[in-house]
């Protein structure tokens, strides 16, 4: 059944014109009123709903029950990426989505390739945003991940109230598996060629801990989803390195 993403407060009962990008979506398959699809707005759980309405500019539904089944992970992790340059950082949001990141937070690191700010920045974290919308539309997640606003990797270090993980390449790290546990953590990893040394000074001195995924050099945009796969599904066992 089709699944679509409604940012308006859902409440059984309740008829409402879809968004534009559903909307579409309803039109492109040809659904007829009277047809079922599942709505979710994000706050818990989802709803079924049919099509009243089908119009060249506006799609009507009326929403039904509420459903309060969840398939979140039981632990919270927040990925903090070095942006990977091109299409791997989308890449990167649809997966991590996928594989239940609680959020997603875009850096600016001293090896990015990557360089965001002003409206380009913007522009980017709206358009991921909506790439961890689909894919939450796609696997069956009612929580949306939020991405947040680029950051660079320093300042958005300086004003984190607690230590998480940082995924190294230096020799006599601990393996991630050692850490798996808990209900929440923050995972930092680096954009191509990782983190700079003076970056991971800075953050070991604020309390990070430094880990490694294995033996193999995982490219910058694997790297954090092997960890969040291990951290938030469960697969504990041994890994790869990230840079």
């Amino acid at each position: 059944m089709p699944r679509f993403h409604c940012p308006e407060p859902l409440r059984p009962g309740l008829e409402l014109a879809l968004p534009p990008g559903p909307a579409r979506h309803v039109q492109v398959l040809r659904l007829q009123p009277g047809d079922a699809l599942t709505l979710f707005d994000g706050r818990g759980g989802e709803y079924g709903a049919r099509v009243t309405h089908m119009g060249r500019s506006e799609v009507r539904v009326l929403v039904e029950a509420h459903d309060p089944v969840e398939r979140e992970s039981a632990i919270q992790v927040h990925l903090a990426v070095g942006m990977p340059a091109n299409e791997r950082m989308d890449w990167l949001v649809e997966k991590a989505a996928e594989l239940g990141a609680a959020s997603i937070q875009p850096l600016l690191a001293e090896r990015s390739v990557l360089r965001l700010a002003g409206e380009r920045a913007q522009k980017k974290q709206a358009h991921w945003q909506g790439v961890a919308i689909a894919a939450c539309e796609q696997c069956g997640r009612n929580r949306v991940p939020a991405v947040l606003p680029v950051q660079p990797l320093q300042a958005w270090l300086a004003a984190q109230a607690r230590p998480g993980l940082i995924l190294s390449l230096r020799a006599g790290t601990q393996p991630l598996a050692a850490h798996a546990g808990g209900i929440e953590v923050t995972l930092l990893s680096g954009p191509e060629g990782g983190l700079a040394a003076a970056e991971e000074d800075a953050a070991a001195a604020r309390g990070w801990q430094p880990v490694h995924l294995g033996p193999r050099v995982l490219r910058a945009e694997t790297a954090p989803l092997a960890a969040l796969a291990l951290l938030a599904l469960g697969t504990a066992g041994p890994g790869n390195q990230g840079v």
